[in-house]
């Protein structure tokens, strides 16, 4: 699967993702743009999950319709987010067209 981290996901999360290949935002140039441009820059270019920290997209963003699939992290520490990296892993192997997935990723 073709996997888009936008800027708020730790960049180092991409080691453990290696049946896939992952694009940040960065990368792309895509970094500065809003998320409802950004969704659809993605799914233009034929990614099929976005993996973002940005809590708020759903309320945000309609996302009715979206080929997209979504996988929200609930907090972007590196060291937190590590503890979470299977639950992380089968999200995104388990993601399909359209779909949401809230991850919760530990405060402490």
């Amino acid at each position: 699967m073709l996997i888009l981290f936008d800027h708020s996901v730790p960049a180092p999360l991409r080691d453990y993702l290696t049946k896939h290949s992952v694009t940040e935002a960065v990368e792309r140039g895509w970094d500065r743009l809003s998320n409802g441009d950004l969704l659809t820059a993605a799914e233009a270019a034929g990614f099929d999950v976005l993996l973002t920290a940005d809590n708020s997209l759903s309320y945000q963003q309609n996302l009715k319709n979206r080929k997209i699939a979504i996988v929200v992290l609930t907090g972007n520490r590196w060291r937190m987010v590590q503890r979470t990296i299977r639950k992380i892993s089968a999200a995104v192997d388990g993601a399909e067209p359209g779909s949401y997935a809230v991850i919760e990723v530990p405060v402490r």
